[in-house]
């Protein structure tokens, strides 16, 4: 029976392989084999443990840009022209790849994510916007759950996309309203007549868009941008809201009526429920059966709730549970393509771009050439209930997978672990370094051993049987124990090129041939 309880069975290097995969964007092998000889409390805090905050992004390139040099900051400069922001735009996205390819073995970036799905916002013209909004989101990545709803209410990018500056008491705008209740807070229930969403109805939708009235953002080419309160602009009657919130009645309180709006929601139990579910299906799996919603989800939202919407510790309680290690849970996820892409160059420790022009060129390149066609452009979710993937019944990251995806991560994945890809004229290669990555393990003469760590690695589970004899095949040519002779020849001369390509091939083909595998692509 699936149960929060902790886990306290034998911890291991591939419970801690799992660990890492659900919660980091991939680590090098040492990490793996480090958080295997640790206990799972230690793991898990060191997981959690606050981190600094990045340095802002910079103009990597941009000659263009009229007061910002380059390898200066343009978050708190003025607005240029769309070119130039445009420039900007491109700086945002290559300092969030950055972020993500440092294979330091935290959850902060997993959630940012997580919340990136959860208060979505795109098509954000002003780069300084996005900024403001994945900053405040990174900053809020385990923290209070009520006070992020309260700070995104009045943030810049959300104003913007979900016209919330243009909601007056004049002209009411119940875009933010309605995705307040239905997406981001309580959930929308089954009909239970019209209007009536079990959780809400639409009396709810038009009385808290009256009561959220009068925010916009300020912004000109001379000054940060800024969100401001305009008494002139907000509805000062009193707003009732159905009986669903009880006929409670929301006064006029100015500038601190949204943060009114906010507790009201909050005293309800939905709240929690429908956050512990996203919880769930981010870190764990899609299907929820009736013993999960009853012995996992309810208590994980009762965590929430007696921790004031702290997320913290719902977090901690779940990736600490036995539930989390179950085998059923174990590569019951199929990696989204940022997974896909940032988790190999972690984990086999790709040479990443030292020169700004060479980051803003491979990064640019990862968004454009695989990310987007695999559907996953960071900043740019398809709709304000986020990527489908992880909303959308019965196929939810089933959906990853499909005929115009499925050939790009193939791409991406050979490209990277045979020859590269050339992102500019030179030597330069984005390539996994796997002899590097073999020349750590204890036995890296030893095909069994190799075959076992490089699974550690890059799959959810150990090989069977049939794929061990195959993929044995890859690195003998043919012949039981070539590969050991042939890795003892490089190792007694490792300069000499013949040698080193014969390694090098044979470890390029086999782990190719692994990254096509089914497996490769579950977490």
């Amino acid at each position: 029976m699936s149960s929060l309880n902790k886990y306290i069975g034998p911890w291991n290097q591939h419970l801690a392989a799992h660990l890492l995969r659900r919660t980091t964007y991939g680590v090098p092998y040492a990490t793996i084999k480090d958080f295997g000889s640790k206990t799972l409390d230690q793991c898990v805090n060191t997981i959690m443990e606050s981190i600094p905050s990045p340095s802002p992004p910079i103009n990597y390139i941009n000659v263009e840009d009229p007061d910002v040099l380059i390898g200066q900051t343009w978050v708190d400069k003025g607005r240029a022209s769309n070119l130039v922001d445009g420039y900007r735009q491109q700086s945002l996205r290559v300092w969030t790849y950055e972020l993500l390819t440092g294979g330091i073995p935290n959850i902060r970036e997993k959630m940012t994510m997580f919340w990136h799905n959860h208060f979505v916002t795109a098509d954000i013209n002003d780069p300084r916007m996005s900024y403001m909004y994945i900053n405040l989101l990174r900053k809020s990545a385990l923290g209070n759950f009520k006070q992020l709803t309260k700070d995104i209410t009045i943030d810049a990018a959300m104003l913007n996309y979900l016209n919330g500056r243009d909601n007056t008491g004049q002209a009411p705008n119940e875009n933010y309203a309605r995705e307040l209740m239905e997406l981001f807070t309580l959930g929308k229930g089954d009909d239970a007549g019209p209007g009536d969403y079990t959780t809400y109805t639409e009396t709810d939708v038009k009385e808290l868009a009256r009561a959220l009235s009068g925010w916009i953002d300020v912004r000109n080419t001379t000054a940060i941008i800024k969100t401001e309160f305009r008494v002139g602009r907000h509805d000062i009657r009193p707003k009732t809201l159905s009986h669903r919130f009880n006929n409670e009645v929301i006064n006029n309180a100015g500038a601190d009526e949204y943060k009114n709006v906010v507790d009201i929601i909050f005293k309800k139990p939905e709240v929690a429920i429908f956050m512990a579910t996203k919880l769930y299906r981010w870190f764990v799996k899609s299907g929820i059966e009736e013993d999960i919603k009853k012995n996992v989800i309810i208590p994980l939202a009762d965590i929430i709730r007696s921790n004031n919407y702290e997320i913290g510790p719902a977090v901690k309680a779940l990736i600490s549970s036995q539930h989390f290690y179950d085998e059923c849970v174990i590569g019951a996820i199929i990696k989204n393509p940022v997974d896909f892409i940032i988790n190999p160059i972690n984990q086999m420790q790709v040479a990443l771009p030292t020169t700004d022009a060479l980051k803003v060129t491979v990064f640019q390149g990862i968004n454009r050439g695989f990310a987007t066609p695999m559907e996953m452009a960071i900043f740019d979710a398809p709709s304000v209930a986020g990527w489908p993937q992880y909303y959308q019944e019965p196929g939810f990251s089933r959906l990853w997978l499909n005929a115009s995806s499925l050939p790009t991560r193939k791409r991406y994945s050979d490209a990277i672990a045979s020859v590269g890809i050339p992102y500019q004229q030179g030597s330069y290669r984005f390539q996994i370094d796997i002899l590097k990555t073999v020349n750590q393990f204890i036995k890296p003469d030893d095909v069994d051993h190799v075959l076992a760590e490089l699974s550690l690695i890059l799959l959810v589970k150990p090989l069977a049987a049939n794929q061990l004899t195959l993929l044995k095949g890859i690195l003998n040519t043919g012949n039981t124990g070539d590969w050991t002779k042939a890795y003892t020849a490089y190792k007694s001369n490792p300069s000499n090129q013949t040698n080193l390509t014969i390694i090098n091939t044979r470890l390029r083909n086999l782990v190719v041939y692994m990254m096509r595998m089914p497996e490769y692509h579950l977490s």
